[in-house]
C-alpha cells in the first residue's frame, strides 16, 4: 500500500488528531484508490505511532461514510457507483451553489483578488499539465469561496460531501490528462466565469457557473464509472 504522501505525527499536537486530519485530508483530495484497504499496521508503520491512533482515526473516519470497516479493524476506501455519484453531486450542487450565493453577498475586495489568484494559478497548472497541482488548487478556490459564505454549518456539510466524493477525484487525477488533452474537459472555463460573476455581484450567476462546474465534472466521471464497473 502506498502511503508516502502521509508524514509521521510530531508531538506538537495529539497523536490521534494529527493521524486523523492526515488521513481525512489524504481522502477528500483522492490519494486513495477507489475499494482500496487500508491496514492499520501499515498506516502505523507509515505514522511511526502505535497502533491505537490509526484505529481511532479509521474509526471517526468510518463514523463519517468516508470508508467502511473491513476485516480484522482494517478499513477500505468505499467503490464508486453511478448511484453514488449522482447523489453526492446533487447535494453538492444543493449546498455548494448556497455557498456562492452567500459568499457573493459577504466576501471582501481581498476575498475575491483571492479567488481570482487561484483561478488564475488554476488555468497555469492546467496549461503546463501539472496535474496535482491543479487539482489541488481547484480545492483551495472552492473552498477559499465556501469559507467566505459566513456560515459554518454550511461549510462542514460541504466538507463531509467533498470527504466522500474522493473516490471519485481519485478516478478523475486518473484520467484528467487524457480529457484535456482531446478536449473533452476545460477545468477553468467555469471557474473564469465563477468570479466574473462574484466580481460583479451577481450571486445568481456565480452559482449557475458553479452548477456547470460540477455538472461538467459529473458527466465525465459517470463515463469514467462505467468503464470502472464494466472492467
Amino acid at each position: 500500500m502506498n502511503v508516502d504522501f502521509l508524514e509521521p505525527v510530531s508531538s506538537r499536537s495529539t497523536v490521534q488528531d494529527r493521524v486523523y486530519h492526515q488521513l481525512r485530508a489524504a481522502l477528500m483530495s483522492g490519494h486513495f484508490d477507489p475499494g482500496q484497504v487500508l491496514t492499520i499496521g501499515s498506516l502505523a508503520d507509515r505514522f511511526r505511532t502505535s497502533h491505537m491512533p490509526v484505529r481511532e482515526a479509521l474509526r471517526r473516519l468510518t463514523a463519517e461514510n468516508a470508508l467502511v470497516v473491513v476485516n480484522n479493524g482494517s478499513a477500505q476506501v468505499p467503490v464508486v457507483s453511478l448511484e453514488g455519484l449522482d447523489d453526492l453531486c446533487l447535494t453538492r450542487t444543493a449546498l455548494e451553489t448556497l455557498a456562492v450565493k452567500l459568499s457573493t453577498d459577504r466576501c471582501s475586495p481581498a476575498d475575491r483578488a483571492k479567488f481570482r489568484a487561484l483561478v488564475e494559478g488554476h488555468a497555469a497548472a492546467a496549461a503546463n499539465r501539472d496535474l496535482q497541482g491543479m487539482l489541488q488548487l481547484n480545492q483551495e478556490l472552492h473552498f477559499a469561496i465556501y469559507n467566505a459564505c459566513g456560515s459554518a454549518v454550511v461549510v462542514q456539510f460541504i466538507q463531509s460531501l467533498w470527504l466522500r466524493f474522493g473516490p471519485y477525484m481519485r478516478m478523475l487525477s486518473s484520467h484528467i490528462g487524457p480529457a484535456i488533452e482531446s478536449g473533452e474537459y476545460e477545468p477553468s472555463r467555469h471557474h473564469a466565469d465563477l468570479v466574473d460573476a462574484m466580481d460583479a455581484h451577481d450571486g445568481h450567476s456565480a452559482a449557475e457557473a458553479l452548477r456547470g462546474d460540477i455538472e461538467t465534472t459529473q458527466t465525465l466521471l459517470r463515463e469514467l464509472c462505467k468503464r470502472e464497473i464494466q472492467s
